[in-house]
């Protein structure tokens, strides 16, 4: 490793690092009021596994135990995950760390001798659980009732005990992985069929709250959801398992910027419940890409463009930035309740057999703090950069967005209200623009213009290129950028459909909204347009969309225009596999055309549908 120089310019300024890696110059702006208790933790779940497996780390060239250069960089706090029985009927491992509580005490044990507190995170499950899945250990397949509640509170204590009778003991325990639709499923699930609801998910929740307060009651309860910026999710959760007394301190966040809304929606969700339901709330899982190369031939869940929509660039820089930002809506959270940070799977680095699961590699490896030969990256120093006091001005680098509309000739064109702004942080800020006005006289030949736009804050500008199409697309609210799902009509299982702003934004073919039907129990439904007042003559009607796949019946058609119907039967083969249905040739004699979706759907299907189009031939 080429020696990493420190410049350090005066104790309790911004520190500048030179590295070899990516950006060299790293600078991170201070937080103000942060405290000094605030969390600046890491989860290090993988470790166990990862030095099993040969894995070293390495501060300024020197090998070190990987918890000791962690508290050297100002990190205070760890987290571990335990899973019930991580292992198969022959004895074979999962994988993914293989975090048997035995294992998961070894780390805990280690981090309390060098002083570091620690916040335990039980699964309840043999493997990975997240709100996609929430499967029951294997011991308890076939528990219910009493039976299951008495073994969530024999496990949780149990293991708190061998952890305490190992001077192990953790801080902070949190009941359930990303519990958004509840644990333990079906039993702790909270909709659906076959779902025991919110009641019976409490009751669950507190058999495991009950044995930690048995256990020592200093020691802080935490629920934990991801989606960070989902402010509606958070709202109906948290209103539904107050009203039943459930018992916990904390409020656990998951909150990763390529994939949870953006930094002032998380903002305002943490804000308002932290002073809507007075609880204390800590980001348990984050993280960013340092790079996007590949550490060991295994692809990397970060990936592609994911850092546009993220809003940091993949760099050590960015990285830095990104986690600084976080750090900084969690200090600034009302009446002192953000109590800080988890990094999630800060030490994982690419080491042959401590991947995802057995058998896979590390789709990690970029997001870590280390390089992929274990040598600490300079961002790691963020947790002490942001008790700095001197600021540096982030300048302007680039305009990153490309505004290009294409519109039907008489069509308003939608200009977006902000663009994107690369700065010398290596943060992407959506920043707002005011637009010229719009000559009419443009939109009504075919043709192309640019339009001028001002962005604010910045003193810059920036050009939409609109394009005019002589087609006329007769589809009201063809992309549906009004945010809502009129004129179109939904008959069945309605609750099935809606309009929504996409997340990730990749889920939108143009524009920010874009059509979503998902249900987590068999649905059938139809969606459809009446479009009149049509001239006779010959038209294509077209539609985008990606989904799951699965359904019984997924079913484009058009009728009602004078002859007999027509119908293209479509089949999804994944995420952001878009595919364009068309149909063509229709005569219509009639002055209108229905334009219908149907679908018979699965527990669990999904799809995404935007930017229809009815244009004539």
């Amino acid at each position: 490793m080429k020696k990493i120089i420190f410049l350090l310019i005066l104790l309790g300024v911004t520190m500048i690092l030179i590295n070899s890696y990516g950006e060299d110059k790293i600078f991170v702006n201070p937080i103000d009021g942060i405290s000094k208790d605030f969390i600046n933790g890491v989860d290090i779940s993988m470790l166990y596994e990862v030095e099993a497996k040969g894995g070293k780390f390495y501060d300024n060239g020197v090998q070190k135990d990987p918890l000791q250069i962690l508290k050297d960089h100002g990190v205070n706090w760890v987290r571990v995950r335990i899973w019930n029985d991580p292992y198969d009927g022959k004895g074979n491992p999962y994988g993914g760390g293989i975090c048997d509580y035995k294992r998961m005490t070894e780390l805990v044990k280690r981090a309390k001798t060098l002083g570091l507190k620690v916040l335990v995170d039980f699964h309840y499950s043999d493997f990975w659980a997240d709100p996609g899945k929430q499967e029951k250990p294997k011991a308890w397949k076939n528990l219910k009732g009493a039976q299951l509640i008495k073994a969530v509170s024999d496990f949780t204590y149990n293991v708190l005990k061998h952890m305490k009778d190992n001077k192990a003991l953790p801080d902070m325990v949190q009941i359930g992985n990303e519990v958004n639709n509840g644990f333990l499923w079906p039993d702790g699930k909270l909709i659906g069929d076959d779902a025991g609801g919110f009641e019976n998910f409490v009751k669950l929740f507190n058999a495991g709250a009950s044995a930690v307060r048995r256990i020592d009651k200093n020691i802080k309860v935490a629920v934990h959801l991801a989606e960070g910026g989902n402010s509606s999710l958070f709202k109906w959760f948290l209103a539904n398992v107050s009203g039943l007394k459930m018992d916990f301190d904390v409020i656990g966040v998951s909150y990763y910027p390529y994939w949870h809304g953006t930094l002032e929606e998380l903002k305002e969700n943490l804000n308002d419940i932290a002073v809507r339901y007075n609880k204390e709330i800590a980001i348990f899982e984050t993280a960013y890409a340092w790079t996007l190369e590949d550490g060991d031939n295994h692809p990397n869940i970060f990936g592609g463009d994911l850092w546009i929509i993220g809003g940091y660039k993949p760099t050590v820089q960015g990285q830095a930035t990104a986690i600084r930002d976080i750090m900084e809506v969690i200090a600034q959270i009302p009446n002192n309740k953000g109590l800080g940070i988890f990094y999630w799977e800060g030490c994982w680095i690419p080491v042959n057999g401590a991947g995802w699961k057995e058998g896979e590699g590390n789709p990690w490896d970029n997001q870590t703090l280390f390089d992929f030969k274990g040598n600490v990256l300079p961002s790691l120093d963020i947790f002490n950069l942001v008790y700095g006091h001197q600021k540096i001005d982030v300048k302007v680098v680039d305009i990153l967005s490309d505004v290009k509309i294409k519109i039907s000739t008489g069509e308003i064109p939608k200009l977006p209200e902000k663009v994107k702004v690369l700065f010398s942080d290596d943060s992407i800020r959506n920043l707002k623009v005011t637009w010229d006005a719009i000559d009419n006289k443009l939109l009504s030949v075919p043709g192309e213009f640019k339009l001028r736009g001002k962005i604010e804050g910045i003193d810059k500008e920036i050009c939409a290129q609109i394009s005019v199409s002589g087609e006329k697309n007769y589809v009201p609210n063809w992309s549906f950028e009004s945010g809502t799902i009129d004129p179109w009509i939904v008959e069945g299982d309605k609750m099935t459909v809606k309009v929504v702003k996409a997340t990730p934004p990749q889920n939108a073919k143009t524009g920010e909204y874009a059509l979503n039907y998902w249900l987590d129990k068999p649905f059938k439904f139809e969606m459809y347009l009446v479009i009149k007042d049509l001239k006779p003559g010959k038209y294509r009607v077209s539609f985008w969309i990606h989904g799951s796949g699965g359904e019984n019946l997924l079913r484009f058609k058009v009728s009602g225009y004078g002859k007999e119907e027509k119908c293209i039967d479509i089949v999804n083969t994944g995420w952001l596999k878009w595919s364009n249905p068309a149909i063509r040739d229709i005569n219509v004699t009639t002055g209108e055309m229905k334009i219908s979706i149907i679908v018979d759907g699965n527990s669990g299907n999904w799809a995404w549908i935007d930017d229809f189009e009815v244009k004539e031939e």
